[in-house]
């Protein structure tokens, strides 16, 4: 995978670069806004990783200029700027994902390769399956060997969640800022309850249990082998 990363802190840069060499993409650099705008314009990028607070040119406004200009690259700001209306903020500028440092590294990878493996708007997928399970995105609809399964608001985003990510471990963290938009651990069970009322609808009654909790990992839902 070939990545863009363009960060002014130059020890977070080599973190971030040494990182992503050692798992085998091949890395371009910019250290401010300005010379990260031309290579994400000219360069066939997988995945761009971008700062908010850049010198020469803001992350905001680098990527609503990309927009602006076509450039459909996935973009993930890398930003200390946590709050919801920050993330709202960067997402509404174009981004397609927003982590806030400090961050695991490993949590970083997971999500630029599921940017990288995202297909693009014009062939998105408008339903999910998983097995006999189906999740259809414009109708909002969910079912399991034909039967209609009725789900609330927080759990069809939940379900989707998971479904984007089948046969993949998705974590705690993943769910509380995809589905939640929280960007710190409330220290409550929030998950762990809605993932329980999830499995009562979705797996309860059938044959094989499609939602699966790694223990010390998080959540993965797979098709019965």
């Amino acid at each position: 995978m070939k990545v863009l990363v363009i960060e002014d802190d130059p020890e977070m840069a080599a973190y971030i670069k040494g990182g992503l060499a050692q798992s085998d993409h091949v890395v371009d650099y910019a250290a401010e806004g300005r010379e990260g705008l031309f290579l994400a314009a000219g360069g066939d990028y997988d995945v761009a990783i971008v700062d908010r607070m850049l010198p020469g040119l803001e992350g905001l406004a680098l990527v609503k200029t990309l927009r602006g200009a076509g450039v459909g690259t996935p973009v993930l700001f890398l930003t200390t700027m946590g709050g919801i209306d920050d993330r709202v903020e960067g997402l509404n500028a174009g981004a397609d994902d927003y982590l806030v440092k400090p961050f695991a590294f490993s949590e970083l990878l997971a999500r630029i390769n599921a940017l990288a493996r995202r297909p693009s708007m014009a062939t998105a997928e408008t339903v999910l399956r998983v097995g006999d399970l189906e999740i259809d995105l414009l109708k909002r609809s969910v079912k399991r060997n034909g039967r209609l399964i009725e789900l609330q608001p927080r759990e069809f985003k939940l379900l989707e969640c998971l479904m984007r990510q089948a046969g993949r471990v998705v974590t705690r963290t993943m769910l509380l800022e995809q589905v939640w938009d929280f960007h710190f651990d409330p220290k409550t069970n929030i998950v762990e309850t809605h993932v329980s009322r999830l499995r009562a609808k979705v797996d309860r009654g059938f044959d094989a249990e499609l939602i699966q909790t790694i223990r010390g990992s998080g959540y993965s839902i797979c098709a019965p082998e």
